[in-house]
């Protein structure tokens, strides 16, 4: 099962994809935001339809106490109007700490800042897609 990983910013939108078999995550690419979600929708359903994607995740900021504040309910309010778009199942998933763990593996990969800003977005969403795919293997592995 293919499977899009969205990580929804104010400025860029983190894609993720993993492999056919469901157990892979890798990114893909960063979108940068449109004028319009709508124009950021189509430009998602155009993804999934390219990369055969049966369902599309989206990442919920969560607090760190496990509460929705208004950034989790605004990306759940964003995952529900996917929905009518993408023709594909909308998940969403805890997304806790994935842009600092995916800023912490590219310092150790020695990536200046610029270059660090320019490839987070999809790392974070490839973080949030394996650990979505991690749960559904029955918790096993980590992310």
């Amino acid at each position: 099962m293919r499977v899009l990983g969205i990580d929804l910013g104010t400025k860029r939108i983190g894609v993720a994809v993993s492999d056919r078999s469901g157990s892979v995550a890798s990114p893909l690419l960063v979108l940068q935001r449109a004028k319009s979600r709508r124009a950021d929708h189509a430009e998602i359903a155009r993804l999934v339809r390219e990369e055969e994607a049966e369902a599309v995740i989206v990442g919920l900021p969560l607090n760190m106490d496990g509460s929705r504040g208004p950034a989790a309910r605004s990306a759940q309010a964003e995952a529900d109007e996917l929905v009518a778009v993408v023709g594909v199942p909308v998940h969403v998933h805890d997304e806790r700490l994935t842009t600092v763990t995916a800023e912490r593996s590219l310092k150790e990969a020695n990536l200046d800042a610029k270059q660090r800003r320019l490839v987070v977005d999809k790392v974070a969403a490839a973080i949030l897609l394996q650990s979505w795919l991690d749960s559904r293997q029955g918790g096993h592995g980590g992310a």
